[in-house]
């Protein structure tokens, strides 16, 4: 009796430990569920909305870009684009065999696809090919029935409208490559296009604008449902140019009849740039859809340098044009502009002999005749007279030797040598001989096309330092332009002395013994002034010279002299400033100096001050 009483007390013992540990149990899953369910609902609702909900970016529409009068330079087109979701066809390749009857596949492209389809999931749909024509969509859209999964879709593309006329400005837009990522998510959606050179590039962050965002129910398996809002973000600003796309055009094509070549003009008074030609030039829309191996190979491997623009990249001695600089620093030491010097065709230094491009001389000359008859032994002289520093720091207070500032990619420097340099890049001291030939724009002595345009347009605008510009406040006209910056500072020259240089320009081109004087302007109140160069690439030897120098036409291309021309219009009143260089072209007076007056022309012509009213350019309606 006494033993069944204690199995009895132990079993209630352990009946109440297992009561009470289950109690224990219970209540503790109820607190984790009240919990869970009303302290901590909000956050598991989150939780469950962001598996449920999904956030996706939206490209912005690209801002355009425009020239002075609006025309459209860079655009947005519709992008028809033919993709397909291999769920929604039975048999994939059999379907892309059907629509290849439509738009031709390639082996690559079906094995891309076909990869895609593998590897993506199945209600994905997969890009097929982009920029389709109206008749493909079309044909696509009446045999849809016959093409299960394959739809079209639009988007937009980037489109230049001028091609070529414009590429070397505007640049163009591409994929985004891994070096240009940067975490910013808008970089990496499929197919999205940012600037790489150009324009496009320099105010790339501008012209793209802000992503906008979608947010879409999706369910377990990724799978859309529905759309629930949407943000389409902010499109990136136009970008107003000072460039006048007539004259651009002009440019270009008046440029097209040398092998290889590069202009610029300018706006002496506020550095707007009217037009920057390079030839020759490339499709910038190649780069936007795609460009193929066979034609990157042949633009890399052209020897006129297509991608190159050579108004802000290309280096070239600047000759005879470089002789302004010389007379300003001799003025600037105190060399009289009546004093002559006697040229018999040569001058003598040591055991060496220097020529003038004009084998039997030109006899006494003063400063106003040897920039109007080129004469190289008058520069040379001078040049010893003054020095090569005092002609390196000419150069420079007109902008020579250093990158002009403008708002384009890819600028390069130039040279202004002097003892300095030479020595710390060279190692060997500096000779008197060298200064000489600097005296005439030759040795060391590299410009760029836009570097001269800039020297000419602050000599002739009263010695104000003026910087080129590229991009303007977005107002559609053709007035003036007003810079954003200051009034320019002065370069400091006494009066008369920049009035000097400009009469002996104005001598050049309309004087009869003037080495332009065969290209001059002609039509009443539009007469330039300027200045021409020819820069040799090789080096005349003495039994050469016994014998006859060879004409350039005897010559292979590339050992032809540069072509050069700086020059302003009108004489009687400057606006405008231009530079014109065309490689291995020859002589300044008979190949560059006809380019340059006939943009000039066109310049004035279109001077909105002439009551000229804008044209319209190649069909595109200016508004």
């Amino acid at each position: 009796m006494r033993q069944d009483q204690q199995r009895y007390r132990i079993f209630t013992r352990r009946t109440a430990l297992l009561a009470g540990g289950k109690a224990l149990l219970l209540s503790t899953l109820a607190g984790r569920m009240y919990y869970l369910q009303v302290l901590e609902s909000e956050k598991y609702t989150v939780l469950a909305d962001e598996n449920r909900i999904s956030l996706k970016l939206l490209p912005p529409p690209r801002g355009r870009i425009v020239d002075r009068f609006g025309v459209p330079i860079a655009r947005n087109d519709q992008n028809y684009r033919v993709v397909i979701v291999p769920e929604q066809t039975p048999d994939l390749e059999v379907t892309l065999r059907d629509l290849a009857r439509i738009i031709p596949l390639s082996e690559d492209e079906y094995i891309r696809i076909l990869r895609e389809g593998v590897h993506r999931r199945a209600f994905v749909p997969i890009t097929v090919r982009d920029n389709l024509a109206w008749n493909q969509v079309a044909q696509i859209e009446v045999n849809a029935p016959d093409l299960p999964g394959v739809s079209i879709e639009v988007g937009q593309t980037r489109d230049y409208p001028f091609g070529g006329l414009t590429a070397h400005v505007v640049g163009y837009v591409a994929a985004v490559s891994e070096a240009d990522l940067t975490g910013e998510p808008l970089l990496e959606l499929p197919g999205f296009r940012i600037g790489k050179s150009g324009i496009e590039r320099q105010y790339d962050g501008v012209l793209r604008g802000s992503a906008g965002t979608s947010q879409v129910e999706v369910n377990a398996v990724g799978r859309i449902i529905r759309e629930l809002s949407r943000d389409e973000g902010q499109p990136g600003k136009d970008q107003v140019l000072t460039i006048d796309m007539a004259l651009q055009q002009y440019v270009q094509q008046r440029l097209a009849t040398e092998h290889s070549g590069s202009a610029v003009v300018l706006d002496i008074h506020s550095g707007g740039v009217l037009a920057l030609g390079s030839t020759p030039t490339y499709d910038p829309n190649a780069f936007n859809r795609g460009i193929s191996s066979q034609s990157w190979n042949s633009l890399i491997s052209d020897p006129f340098r297509p991608l190159n623009n050579k108004a802000i990249a290309g280096q070239y001695a600047p000759g005879s044009t470089f002789k302004m600089i010389v007379a300003l620093a001799a003025l600037e030491a105190g060399i009289a502009p009546g004093e002559e010097v006697f040229c018999p065709g040569f001058i003598t230094l040591g055991n060496a002999r220097f020529h003038c491009w004009k084998a039997i001389g030109h006899g006494h000359v003063d400063m106003i005749g040897g920039i109007k008859h080129s004469c190289d032994v008058y520069f040379y002289d001078i040049a010893l007279r003054v020095g090569i520093e005092a002609i390196a720091a000419m150069a420079r207070r007109f902008g020579l030797g250093e990158e002009t500032g403008l708002d384009l990619p890819g600028e390069r420097p130039g040279l202004i040598p002097d003892r300095d340099w030479k020595l710390g890049n060279i190692g060997k001291p500096w000779q008197l001989g060298e200064t000489m030939v600097t005296g005439i724009g030759q040795g060391f002595v590299l410009t760029t096309p836009l570097q001269l345009a800039l020297m000419t347009a602050r000599i002739v605008n009263g010695g104000y330092a003026v910087k080129p510009f590229l991009t303007r406040p977005s107002v559609f006209h053709g007035a003036p332009e007003t810079p954003a910056q200051p009034p320019f500072p002065s370069l400091g020259f006494a009066p008369g002395r920049l009035e000097l240089i400009r009469e002996a320009m104005d001598q050049v081109s309309n004087h009869p013994r003037g080495t332009a004087y065969g290209a001059r302007i002609k039509e009443a109140g539009m007469a330039m002034g300027g200045k021409t160069g020819t820069a040799q690439v090789r080096r005349i030897t003495m039994s050469e010279r016994a014998t006859g120098v060879r004409k350039n036409e005897d010559l292979p291309w590339n050992q032809r002299d540069h072509a050069l021309f700086v020059g302003f219009a009108p004489v009687q009143a400057p606006s405008y400033a231009v530079a014109v260089v065309i490689e291995h072209g020859g002589g300044g007076s008979a190949v560059a100096a006809p380019i340059a007056r006939d943009i000039l022309i066109e310049t004035q012509r279109r001077d909105p001050s002439r009551q000229v009213p804008p044209r319209q350019v190649a069909g595109i309606d200016p508004g």
